[in-house]
């Protein structure tokens, strides 16, 4: 499945809570409805993103890992 991303976000070599920081300030950037892709290295970032989306509210389309790297897609929802 190819998501098409508005803004990527790279958090290559970075660890928590970084990543989320990151996240919370370019979702921010884009508007409603456009989504945000954000790479990351930290093995701890599913189970960070996945808290982040519950408790922000906005929405985790898809989330992938592969060879120490994880995706995530953000839908902005307000």
């Amino acid at each position: 499945m190819t998501i098409a991303s508005d803004e990527l976000l790279d958090c290559t070599g970075l660890l928590c809570p970084i990543p989320v920081v990151k996240t919370s300030k370019a979702i921010k950037t884009i508007d409603i409805g456009q989504v945000l892709e954000m790479v990351a290295t930290d093995p701890g970032a599913p189970p960070d993103m996945e808290a982040w989306a519950r408790q922000t509210g906005h929405e985790l389309i898809e989330q992938t890992a592969g060879d120490g790297e994880y995706r995530f897609w953000f839908r902005r929802t307000k």
